[in-house]
């Protein structure tokens, strides 16, 4: 009854637009369009021959619109239909298309409203001056270009692994209704540590209006029960229209969102021409500058993920409608959970906005990559960026975090992808401040801009197999792991300090292994000379698979065990498959991309490797003399915030029998790691072995593995 009065109270304010009530309507625009191609923008196509689905890429039309091996060079497509809007009093209707690419322009009863050439950030247009005056129905038209006609001042989202760049309207699109003061932006900034929680609105509102009033409600997400209410009123500053509100409402005793507990509340506001709402999580995510690793709600916290390069899965042969499909996005995002991984990379560019609520709801943080890659070597930005400024990519980052600031998901900033120049990092400093959650940014291979930042590093051991050093197939983990503790391919390569010295920075590992193979077993161009030289005996596509597995567990248990960085994100979960002609780079760990079933071999090694207690034998030699005894190490790591204590087994299997096992009981503290040392005696049979250390945890076993010859 209390919040039905202070509703009804706003048509009785002295600054309120109108004596009537006007409470936001959503018209979704998505679902089926109209299509149509030109060689050019010279004119509206009459004929629209071909149907699609929104939001999608113009390759999913039917009728075909394009051959299937279209390079999209020079087109145009022309998106059409109609919408019915049975109130034209509403003062604001604005189109909002959550991502479109490449350059978008909008036309609204054949007459142009405006043009967007931002490729990867929402596009918003006010429609009213465009609506018919005496008819509720209205035709919309949306072209999209292709990526070479883009000006050389925006982002373009060059990937040198990608073959196609397949335009289209690849998120939502939706009308919003509405009247003054209307609602622009909310950003949500939890305080847990005194339980409070900083709204900050921005708020539109009619010429010379004096004041407004804002309430607000918060609830729960899942139960709907309410946390608090009330309201605000603001003077505003004469001559002006656009501000901000910025209180902070009390939330005592408010359950903090991890990836383990993903907590959700709902934020609604209301003005006496508009409502709004947004979903948020409390919960903060820093840097420890003493330590150097993140702080997940002021605690420690690993990130253990994979990648998501959604653009390259775009050209994948089964995409299909799949990256739009709500039910496969989440059982996608469920089968990274059911991994071990916390975390993701979306790298290389964004997917449609449904995938951080995906993320936001199941609980996994996002380290969220703008589109932006020339290379290591410097002058690489210049020749695939040539134009673009700082100032510009600041715009086109700030249109990127208004959209995402209030996902809890949203861990990191992340303005680049192995690019070495100073556009980004200017770019950076200029853009940080408006999140008021103070998150830390990923500058790539450029230094990072802040101590409060993260560093990437990307150890493709098993790459230096491009550059003549050939590591001897027998001795291969000795020569990689011989003298690297710490990780490499970042900033300090290309960016040494000034000073001398490493960067104190949080390190990231998002890509690692270089061991990639087609979901058929084949291959990739990376991979060929790797799988030729190193794993010549795996011939066949399982025994190909077995050997990625194998070591792609080495490697993450490798990192983690020597606590150098304070994330290791493999690469990649989801990307392209490409087997045939043009083959591909890189691909993921998936056998059917349809039913997200990975290849086994994937799961039973790599799946270990990332477990929150796990272990690593550090046993990097393959031969051994018959009956010789050796020292295995074996490093026990704990992710946890807690006190773990179990059985460690080291066993030596020989056909699926195991010889006399060893047993070690030991006790970790939060976060520690532990070595324990086995003395063994090596079989006095010849042949070949497998070793395994084994924990149990939480009913799973979780085991580390190595092949051993005795010859």
């Amino acid at each position: 009854m209390k919040n039905a009065i202070l509703f009804f109270s706003f048509a009785l304010l002295a600054g309120s637009c109108s004596a009537k009530i006007i409470r936001r309507q959503i018209i979704n625009l998505n679902g089926s369009w109209e299509i149509a191609k030109t060689d050019s923008m010279t004119f509206i196509p009459t004929e629209f021959k071909s149907k699609i689905e929104v939001p999608g890429l113009v390759d999913m039309s039917g009728p075909k619109i394009d051959s299937q091996d279209s390079a999209y060079n020079n087109s145009v497509y022309w998106y059409k239909r109609s919408f019915s809007m049975e109130d034209l009093t509403f003062p604001i209707v604005q189109l909002k298309i959550n991502k479109s690419a490449y350059h978008t322009w909008v036309f609204v009863n054949k007459k142009l409203v405006g043009e967007n050439v931002y490729n990867f950030t929402p596009s918003l247009f006010e429609l009213k001056p465009f609506l018919n005056t005496g008819s509720t129905e209205n035709e919309i038209i949306i072209a999209v270009g292709c990526r070479n006609n883009l000006p050389d001042t925006v982002v373009n989202g060059h990937d040198f692994e990608k073959i196609k760049y397949t335009p289209g309207i690849y998120d939502d699109v939706k009308l919003i209704l509405s009247g003054y003061p209307f609602i622009s932006n909310i950003q949500t900034v939890p305080d847990i540590v005194n339980e409070n929680l900083r709204i900050v609105a921005e708020i539109k509102s009619n010429p010379g209006t004096t004041w407004m009033e804002v309430s607000y409600v918060l609830r729960e997400a899942v139960s709907k029960k309410e946390i608090a209410h009330g309201s605000v009123k603001q003077d505003i500053k004469s001559g002006t229209t656009l501000q901000n509100v910025d209180f902070t409402v009390k939330m005592a005793d408010c359950k903090l969102w991890t990836p383990e507990n993903p907590f959700l509340y709902d934020l609604e506001l209301n003005t006496s021409g508009d409502n709004s709402k947004t979903r948020f999580g409390m919960h903060t995510f820093a840097v420890s500058r003493d330590s150097a690793v993140f702080l997940l709600n002021n605690k420690p916290y690993f990130l253990r993920g994979t990648n998501v390069c959604i653009f390259r899965f775009f050209e994948d042969p089964e995409r299909e409608n799949l990256p739009w499909n709500s039910k496969w996005v989440n059982k996608l995002h469920s089968r990274f959970k059911e991994m071990n991984w916390n975390s993701i990379r979306y790298c290389i560019g964004f997917p449609p906005e449904k995938w951080y609520e995906t993320a936001d709801s199941l609980g996994l943080l996002i380290q969220d990559e703008f589109p932006v890659w020339t290379g290591g070597g410097k002058g690489g930005f210049e020749k695939f960026q040539k134009k673009i400024s700082s100032k510009q990519l600041s715009a086109e980052y700030l249109g990127w975090m208004r959209e995402r600031w209030n996902h809890p998901c949203v861990a990191v900033w992340d303005g680049q992808n192995e690019s070495v120049n100073d556009t980004t990092g200017k770019a950076i400093k200029v853009v940080r401040t408006h999140d008021l959650s103070n998150r830390p940014w990923d500058n790539g291979w450029a230094p990072p801009v802040g101590e409060s930042d993260a560093i990437e590093a990307h150890p493709y051991l098993f790459s230096q197999y491009f550059d003549g050093k050939n590591p001897s197939n027998e001795g291969y983990l000795k020569d990689l792991f011989s003298t690297v503790r710490i990780p490499h391919f970042s900033p300090n390569e290309f960016n040494p300090r000034p000073n001398g010295g490493r960067y104190k920075n949080p390190v990231i590992i998002n890509e690692y292994s270089w061991l990639w193979l087609n979901r058929n077993g084949t291959t990739t161009t990376l991979t060929d000379r790797v799988y030729r030289i190193v794993f010549p005996e795996a011939i066949t596509p399982d025994q190909k698979f077995e050997a990625c597995a194998k070591n792609t567990a080495i490697l993450t248990e490798y990192w983690r065990a020597y606590r150098k960085c304070a994330g290791i994100m493999h690469f990649c979960g989801l990307g392209y498959s490409r087997s045939g002609k043009p083959r591909g780079q890189t691909s993921d760990n998936f056998t059917d991309i349809k039913l997200l079933i990975y290849e086994p071999h994937f799961v039973k090694y790599v799946k270990p490797a990332f477990n929150p207690v796990g272990l690593m034998i550090e046993l990097w030699e393959k031969s051994y003399v018959p009956s010789s005894e050796i020292s295995v190490p074996v490093h026990v790591f704990n992710d946890l915030e807690e006190e773990w204590k179990g059985s460690v087994k080291l066993s030596v299997f020989r056909e699926g029998k195991s010889l006399p096992v060893q047993n070690a009981q030991i006790v970790l503290k939060k976060y520690e790691v532990k070595v324990i040392r086995f003395k063994m005696k090596m079989p006095l049979i010849k042949g070949n072995y497998q070793m395994e250390a084994e924990i149990n945890y939480k009913g799973e076993s979780v085991k580390s593995y190595r092949d051993l010859n005795i010859e």
